[in-house]
C-alpha cells in the first residue's frame, strides 16, 4: 500500500477549505455547536474536498447545509448506500454535492466530501451538532472542540482498504483559520470560564450572571483541541428538564411526544465516602505504542514530558496508594502485548517492588495501539472470589476498530469495571467514554498541562468506594401519563458524580402536571433512595435539542445491539433508519446529502482531488511534514521525530529523507533511537513528591534512610538529633513523611490523599505512645505548626 508524504504550505498544494468559524451555545448542560467551513477552489479545474475530522463521541449530529453564493441548499438525511449513490450521479452530472457520513469503526470520526466545487467558487458549509458538558472533578463543565485527529492503528485482521484517509500535519501549521464564540445560559450564575486557550474577557449579559459570552482571542493556532470549562453556582442540583415534541410529528413517535432530560447527583452518606475497600483486583493497562512517545502538550516548554513518562510517574503513585491484600497486575500493549505476572498477585512489599522495577524499564516501543488482545486475555482469566476485578485503561486512544473493542468490553461489563484515560490531544472520546460507559466505570481526558495523577487518583477513589446494587428507577406519574425510557439502565453511581436519564413521556394529565422519579439502590446493605419532582409542563423554548439527544442515546444502544444480532439484525437496523430519519440524527447507517444544481454541463476530465489536513500530534519540527494514510494506519515510530526536533536546522533537514520510511513502517521496527546518539533531551529535574513517595513501603510506612533525609532537605545527623527517645525510626520517618505532604505540598492532596491514610493507619496500628512527642519534634525540624489531627493521627 503506498503512502504519501510531503511538504504542505499554502503556496505549494493549495488547500481549499480557508477557515472555520464555530457558533457555541450552552444551555445548562447542553451544547448547541454550528460549524462553518469555508471552501475556495483557486485552482483552474473543478475539484473534490475531502475532510476527515473528529467530533465528541456522544454528539447527536443533525443539520448539514450549502451556501453557493447566495443560494442555501439543505442536506436531507437518508440512507447511507443511497447517500452515496446520488453524490456520484450528481458529480456525473455537472451539479455540486455535498456529503457528510459517519465512520464505520468509530463513532467519533466523519468524512465531508466537497464535490464539483467550480474554479474561483466558494460555498459554505455549515454542519450543525448537539453534545452533553462532561462533569469534571471540580465541579466545572467540560465542553471540547476536537482539532487532533491522529492516524489510527489498523489491527491486521481489519479491511483497511474501507478506511477513511487522515491527513495530518504538525500542529500550528493548518493552513486554515479557527474562530469560535460561545454564548453561555444557566439556571444558576455562571461564576467563571476557564480553557487551554487565550480569551477574551467574559461578558455578562444580565445582572443576575446567568447568560454570558466568550470567545477566542485572535491569532488562535489551530494546535490543539479547544476545551473551555464553564463554572456555575451550585452546579450539583438535580435537575429536570421537559422538552414539548413537534406537532407535526408522526403521532406516537420520539419527536411527537415530550422529553424529559433528568440530572441526578447522588450524595453518599459520609460514613460510605469515607469508607474504602481493602479488597480487588487491580489490572492496569498501559499503552506503549510509538504515539506514546509524543509529548504529553504541544507548548514550547523544553521540560514538557513525554506521554509514557506521565504514565510511569502515575503507576508509581498507584502502586503506592493500593491496600495491602489486593491483588494486581500490569499489562502493556502495542501491536503486541505483555504483562508483569502471569497471573494477578497478591500486593505485598515483594511484588510491588518487583513491579516498580519492571516500570522502570517501560519504553514506548511495542509498534501500534491495538488493545483488543490484551483485553481478551484479561477476560479469559478467572476473577478472585471476593476481589472485585476492576482495569484502569491508559491509552492515547489511536484505535481504529473502537466499536469491535467496546463490543468486547459490554459482553465482559458485568464482571470488569473499567476506568478509562484518555492521554494528550486526539485521543478517541468515543473509545475512552465507551470503555467506561459499557464497564461501568468513569472516564478522564488529560490533555494540555494537565497532570494525569489527580484524575487517576479521582478514578481510584471511586475503585474502592463501597459498590452501588440493585440501581432501580421508579417514575410516579399521574394518571394518563406513561413513560419510555430512552437511556440504557444506569449500573453504577458514584458519589457527586451526574447520571443523566432520558425519557419519553405519553399521555397528558391537565389537572395534574407534577410527576416525580425515585432512583433506589442498595448501599453497605442499606437501601439509599433520592428523589426529583418536576413539572410535566414544557421547560421554556429548547427546540427539540433534547429529543435529539435522546434519539442519539437510543440509536447508539440499537447499533450495539445490531452488531451483536444474529437474525434480528435486519429488522434492528430498520429500526435504526426510522429513528435516524425521524430524528433528523445521523447513525451508521445513514448519511446527510445536499445536492446543488448547476449548469449540467459533465466535467470534463477527472476532478481535482485535494484532502484537507487536521492538525496532528507531529513533535517540534518546524517543517509542515504531512501524512496521508488510512484513518487506522499504524502509527509512526515518534522517539525518533522527537530526537529530529533537538537538531540543528540543516541536519535536521537532512535528516527528513531518511526518517520517512522509519515513521511510517512502524510494527516491525526495532527501536531505532541509536540513530541519534548522542542528542541529548532535556530533562525535568525530579519532582521531590514523587521522590518521597517512591521510599514508602507497601505497608504505608517510610525507613530512617539518606534519600528520604534528601528529599527533606536535611542531613542524617539532622534528623538522628531531633528524633525522639525511644522511639522507633520507622515511626520517626513516616511522621516526618506526613508532616512534610501536609507542610509543604497540600497543593497536590488529591495526588497523595492514599499514599498519607495507608501511613496514618500504619502508625496506629503500631499502637504507640508518642506519635504526639514526633509530631512536636517533626514540627520543630520541618518549620511547620501541625496538628496530630490535621496528620489523620
Amino acid at each position: 500500500m503506498e503512502h504519501n508524504c510531503g511538504l504542505v504550505t499554502k503556496n505549494k498544494e493549495p488547500v481549499p477549505l480557508k477557515s472555520v468559524e464555530v457558533d457555541v451555545h450552552v444551555q445548562g448542560h447542553v451544547a448547541t455547536v454550528t460549524s462553518t467551513l469555508l471552501y475556495v477552489n483557486g485552482e483552474e479545474r473543478p475539484l473534490e474536498a475531502v475532510f476527515v475530522f473528529p467530533l465528541p463521541g456522544e454528539c447527536a449530529v443533525c443539520h448539514l447545509s450549502a451556501k453557493i453564493g447566495d443560494t442555501e441548499v439543505v442536506a436531507k438525511l437518508q440512507d447511507k448506500q443511497k447517500a452515496r449513490e446520488e453524490y456520484d450521479d450528481a458529480l456525473s452530472s455537472g451539479h455540486q454535492a455535498f456529503l457528510l457520513e459517519e465512520s464505520d469503526q468509530s463513532p467519533d470520526v466523519f468524512q465531508l466530501n466537497v464535490g464539483s466545487l467550480p474554479p474561483g467558487e466558494s460555498a459554505a458549509i455549515t454542519l450543525v451538532y448537539i453534545s452533553e458538558l462532561d462533569m469534571q472533578a471540580d465541579d466545572a463543565l467540560r465542553f471540547c472542540l476536537p482539532a487532533v485527529l491522529n492516524p489510527r492503528y489498523t489491527p491486521q485482521d481489519m479491511d483497511r482498504s474501507q478506511m477513511a484517509t487522515v491527513t495530518s500535519v504538525p500542529a500550528g501549521t493548518v493552513p486554515y483559520t479557527l474562530a469560535l464564540s460561545a454564548h453561555l445560559s444557566s439556571p444558576q450564575p455562571i461564576s467563571k470560564v476557564e480553557s487551554n486557550c487565550d480569551l477574551e474577557p467574559l461578558a455578562y449579559l444580565n445582572p443576575d450572571k446567568t447568560q454570558a459570552t466568550v470567545s477566542l482571542s485572535p491569532g488562535h493556532l489551530f494546535d490543539r483541541d479547544v476545551e473551555l470549562l464553564l463554572y456555575y453556582h451550585d452546579a450539583h442540583k438535580p435537575t429536570a428538564i421537559v422538552e414539548a415534541g413537534l406537532d407535526t410529528a408522526e403521532p406516537g413517535s420520539l419527536m411527537r411526544d415530550p422529553v424529559v432530560l433528568l440530572s441526578i447527583y447522588p450524595e453518599f452518606p459520609a460514613a460510605v465516602t469515607s469508607s474504602l475497600s481493602t479488597c480487588g483486583e487491580f489490572i492496569f493497562v498501559v499503552d506503549r505504542s510509538g504515539s506514546m512517545d509524543c509529548a504529553m502538550h504541544s507548548g514550547k516548554d523544553a521540560k514538557k514530558k513525554m506521554r509514557i513518562e506521565s504514565a510511569k510517574d502515575t503507576l508509581l503513585l498507584l502502586l503506592k496508594s493500593l491496600p495491602m491484600g489486593c491483588y494486581f497486575n500490569i499489562y502493556g500493549f502495542g501491536s503486541r502485548y505483555e504483562h508483569f505476572f502471569p497471573k494477578s498477585v497478591e500486593y505485598n512489599q515483594k511484588t510491588m517492588d518487583d513491579a516498580l522495577e519492571k516500570v522502570k524499564g517501560m519504553r514506548a516501543d511495542m509498534g501500534g495501539t491495538e488493545i483488543l488482545q490484551p483485553l481478551k486475555h484479561i477476560y479469559s482469566q478467572p476473577c478472585i472470589p471476593s476481589h472485585p476485578r476492576q482495569l484502569f485503561i491508559f491509552t492515547d486512544g489511536e484505535v481504529g476498530n473502537t466499536k469491535q473493542v467496546l463490543d468486547l468490553v459490554k459482553i465482559n461489563g458485568n464482571s470488569h469495571r473499567c476506568f478509562s484515560f484518555g492521554i494528550g490531544q486526539g485521543a478517541s472520546t468515543a473509545l475512552i467514554t465507551g470503555l467506561a460507559k459499557e464497564a461501568s466505570g468513569h472516564a478522564q481526558f488529560i490533555t494540555g498541562t494537565d497532570r494525569m495523577q489527580p484524575k487517576v487518583m479521582q478514578s481510584l477513589r471511586y475503585a474502592l468506594q463501597p459498590a452501588v446494587k440493585d440501581i432501580s428507577v421508579h417514575w410516579n406519574l399521574p394518571d394518563g401519563v406513561s413513560v419510555t425510557t430512552l437511556s440504557p439502565p444506569l449500573k453504577v453511581l458514584f458519589h457527586g458524580q451526574r447520571a443523566l436519564l432520558y425519557a419519553q413521556l405519553k399521555g397528558e394529565n391537565a389537572a395534574n402536571p407534577e410527576g416525580s422519579v425515585t432512583i433506589q439502590y442498595n448501599l453497605l446493605e442499606e437501601t439509599v433512595k433520592n428523589q426529583l419532582s418536576f413539572c410535566l409542563r414544557p421547560t421554556g423554548d429548547t427546540g427539540v435539542t433534547l429529543h435529539r439527544l435522546g434519539a442519539r442515546t437510543l440509536i447508539r444502544s440499537l447499533e450495539m445491539e445490531e452488531r451483536a444480532a444474529g437474525p434480528e439484525a435486519k429488522a434492528l437496523r430498520e429500526k435504526l433508519l426510522q429513528l435516524s430519519l425521524q430524528s433528523g440524527v445521523s447513525c451508521t447507517h445513514t448519511a446527510f446529502i445536499a445536492i446543488h444544481k448547476g449548469s449540467g454541463q459533465t466535467v470534463q476530465g477527472p476532478l481535482l482531488h485535494r484532502t484537507v489536513p487536521t492538525p496532528g500530534m507531529f513533535i517540534g519540527a518546524p517543517m509542515a511534514l504531512c501524512c496521508s494514510m488510512p484513518m487506522t494506519m499504524p502509527m509512526a515510530r515518534m522517539a525518533p521525530m522527537r530526537k529530529m526536533a533537538n537538531m540543528a536546522p540543516m541536519a535536521r533537514m537532512a535528516a527528513v529523507p531518511a526518517m520517512l520510511p522509519v515513521m511510517m513502517c512502524c510494527d516491525s521496527m526495532e527501536d531505532d533511537d541509536e540513530m541519534f546518539d548522542g542528542v541529548q533531551e532535556p530533562e525535568s529535574p525530579p519532582d521531590p513528591l514523587l521522590q518521597l513517595i517512591s521510599l514508602q513501603k507497601a505497608s504505608g510506612s517510610w525507613e530512617m534512610e539518606s534519600s528520604m533525609a534528601k528529599v527533606l532537605k536535611k542531613t542524617d545527623d539532622e534528623l538522628d538529633k531531633l528524633m525522639p527517645v525511644g522511639v522507633d525510626k520507622a515511626v520517626w520517618a513516616t511522621v516526618l513523611a506526613l508532616i512534610w505532604l501536609y507542610g509543604f505540598r497540600l497543593d497536590a492532596r488529591d495526588e497523595w490523599q492514599f499514599v498519607a491514610m495507608k501511613a496514618a493507619s500504619w502508625i496506629q496500628a503500631q499502637k504507640v505512645d508518642c506519635v504526639s512527642q514526633c509530631v512536636q519534634a517533626g514540627n520543630a525540624l520541618l518549620g511547620c505548626q501541625l496538628q496530630q489531627k490535621t496528620l489523620g493521627l
